[in-house]
């Protein structure tokens, strides 16, 4: 979330962006059921009209969301330029990401074309032209999301606990998150652990069946040696971390913790870390994506 002086009431962008497949037409229609009045493909050069325009539409324009991607062109300097001109408002820059595998099989599913197919390439070499494109777009995103492995619902669900209200606008929020490497790591988290190497739940007969949202495996975990040690450091390093995060006017962090199969170590470790960093007062969601597989 960026944001500069303040206004004399309050006006919230969200521009969303990223891969041709990703789930922007979801999200667009997710923000509108949020409240948010929605503008898909809109041109860079008409983002700073539509900011001067909303004065005039208080009640219409208090908050919006903007899907703007390569359909309105390859050039994206003036949309990194527009993005310099709102600096006197707050906004967020949301990202929405999948594998190309998952891409693939979702334009061969709808048959839609691709924005680049008047190129004559193939869609996995439009894909990968696309990506090459939209780098400095996902590296200039607040919050980057995975939807490769989420469904509509997930999404929107994951839009709304992720994007501050305008209420909300200078609190750091944390996203916490649980995986199984055997099933991949996720592609939106800016820090990714892994507790391998505590001892595993699974190898023992009455835990294995379990999962780590079941205080018995929460007590074994815990238990273990090292596990408190490590959650009091690893906390520890995010708290010197955060003001940073602050200062640069990044104010979403997305956390990752990974175990083997993602239903036990990794689901007990995420859950106490945003246990204690809800304690601390911080906006705090923890999701688990591997746990009932």
């Amino acid at each position: 979330m960026r944001s500069g002086p303040a206004r004399r009431w309050p006006l919230q962008i969200v521009l969303l962006t990223g891969m041709s497949g990703a789930g922007k037409t979801q999200a667009l229609k997710s923000f509108e059921d949020l409240g948010y009045y929605s503008i898909d493909n809109l041109p860079a050069s008409l983002l700073v009209n539509v900011v001067d325009l909303a004065p005039l539409e208080r009640d219409k324009f208090s908050k919006l969301a903007v899907v703007m991607d390569v359909r309105g062109g390859t050039d994206f300097a003036e949309l990194l330029a527009s993005l310099e001109g709102l600096e006197s408002v707050p906004y967020t820059v949301v990202f929405l990401d999948a594998p190309d595998e998952v891409l693939l099989r979702r334009f061969s599913e709808t048959r839609r074309l691709h924005p680049l197919q008047s190129e004559g390439l193939g869609v996995a070499e439009m894909l990968r032209k696309e990506r090459t494109l939209l780098d400095p777009l996902k590296e200039r995103a607040d919050i980057v999301i995975d939807t490769g492995d989420i469904n509509i619902h997930e999404l929107r669900e994951k839009l709304a606990s992720l994007v501050p209200d305008v209420n909300g606008l200078n609190q750091t929020r944390i996203s916490l998150s649980s995986f199984g490497y055997k099933y991949g790591h996720p592609l939106d988290s800016e820090i990714l652990f892994d507790v391998r190497f505590l001892p595993n739940p699974y190898w023992i007969d009455e835990l294995r069946d379990l999962d780590g949202t079941d205080d018995r495996v929460r007590r074994f975990v815990l238990g273990s040696q090292g596990a408190q040690e490590f959650v009091r450091r690893f906390k520890d390093l995010v708290d010197f971390m955060l003001p940073g995060y602050q200062r640069e006017r990044r104010l979403y962090l997305s956390i990752a913790i990974g175990c083997t199969g993602g239903r036990h170590r990794s689901v007990v470790i995420a859950a106490e870390l945003g246990r204690l960093f809800a304690e601390d007062g911080f906006a705090v969601t923890v999701s688990h994506r591997d746990i009932h597989r």
